[in-house]
């Protein structure tokens, strides 16, 4: 029989303690995992732009001091009683948002938006409203159940997925969010079809990401537009076919593109999470039969003003979570075809640094200087 698994101390994690504030990296406590959780050792986590907005305040139900990190990947240490899809010793990616397969969102194909996510239910603490984490005798709030700013963190079984066992994990964490978000509009949210015209408003990993599933969907034209025309070149690589700087025009982006596609593209994705942008984006699809999908985090509280005569012509606005995948069925199918070599987001990751440097990774982002930083323990 097993032993049962004890607590871990001297963990090294990174901690918001409050709102706007650097990370603090510290050693914690790690309590074992309870019935169907899992405790991982997390081995490489990435920076997404979404872990910036929590920081800065701008995902609702966070609360404080908490673990952030949502783009993992590591190996199972122990198993809580009842867990039947891991095993100790199994290479893992966490999940951001789970699939439990039980509830009517679950039960329903036409939806990855599992009734257990943080948008309909706070995952500050486990289903059992307790937290696994403790620091200077504090207990630490989990964030969306992964928490993998952590070397080790404990997850409920619904939010993780077993994977390949030879895959790298510090290239493939980007499949927890990044990667799986971007590709997944273009593929099954947008569904974009071979010939068509494509517009990415934004050209970080997520939206980069966007332009490898236009580009593996067989979109002929593939528009990158960004004001750091540094990313330019990635976005070409990727596959972009034009990429253009808003600055650089004394209209609006919106009427260039039209100008540039006769009528609007076919599709427009919004993977910065401005409102003015989702707006530009919906206005520069074509009218009668053009797709926006909102990909990036918008603003906590933000609204939206647009002419709804957009909408009555036959445009469609949909939104988008991790790429429309059901996590725990697709993020290992994806693995397996990064395994087979089917799409290679390693071009995406810019910069990798020890753990201790997390810090510095956020900087890369906020200044534009980095599109992907991955973190190694």
């Amino acid at each position: 029989a097993t032993s049962t698994p004890r607590s871990f101390s001297q963990i090294k994690a990174a901690v918001a303690w409050e709102v706007d504030k650097p990370l603090s990296i510290e050693e914690v406590e790690v309590a074992p995992p309870k019935a169907h959780e899992v405790r991982v050792k997390i081995v490489a986590t990435g920076i997404c732009g979404t872990d910036d907005h929590v920081l800065k305040g701008s995902i609702p139900n966070i609360d404080y001091p908490f673990i952030p990190g949502h783009e993992g990947a590591g190996i199972v240490e122990s198993i809580g009683e009842g867990v039947t899809c891991v095993k100790p010793g199994d290479k893992v990616i966490p999940l951001c948002l789970p699939q439990c397969g039980e509830c009517s969102f679950c039960l329903n194909p036409d939806t990855n938006c599992c009734l257990k996510t943080h948008l309909h239910e706070s995952q500050n603490l486990m289903p059992d409203k307790t937290s696994r984490f403790t620091c200077k005798g504090k207990a630490i709030h989990h964030f969306l159940w992964i928490s993998t700013f952590s070397e080790y963190t404990v997850m409920p079984d619904s939010a993780i997925a077993r994977i390949d066992d030879d895959a790298p994990l510090d290239k493939v964490c980007l499949f927890g969010c990044g990667f799986s978000t971007g590709y997944g509009a273009a593929i099954n949210t947008a569904k974009v079809k071979p010939g068509s015209t494509c517009a990415i408003f934004g050209l970080g990993g997520v939206g980069l990401s966007v332009v490898v599933g236009c580009k593996s969907a067989g979109a002929s034209r593939i528009i990158g537009i960004d004001i750091n025309k540094d990313k330019f070149t990635k976005a070409r690589e990727l596959g972009a076919t034009e990429c253009i700087n808003p600055q650089d025009f004394k209209k609006p982006i919106q009427e260039v593109l039209l100008e540039m596609t006769g009528h609007g593209v076919d599709y427009s994705f919004e993977v910065v999470g401005h409102t003015d942008t989702m707006v530009a984006a919906l206005v520069s699809c074509h009218m009668g039969s053009g797709t926006c999908v909102l990909v990036g985090t918008p603003p906590l509280g933000s609204q939206l003003s647009f002419d709804p005569l957009l909408l009555f012509t036959g445009r469609t606005w949909k939104g988008c979570l991790i790429g429309g995948w059901k996590t725990k069925d697709s993020i290992p199918k994806l693995v397996s075809g990064y395994m087979e070599k089917k799409f290679n987001p390693d071009v995406l990751i810019t910069h990798t640094l020890p753990f201790d440097k997390i810090n510095e990774g956020f900087e890369l982002l906020q200044s534009g200087k980095s599109i992907h930083t991955v973190l190694v323990f």
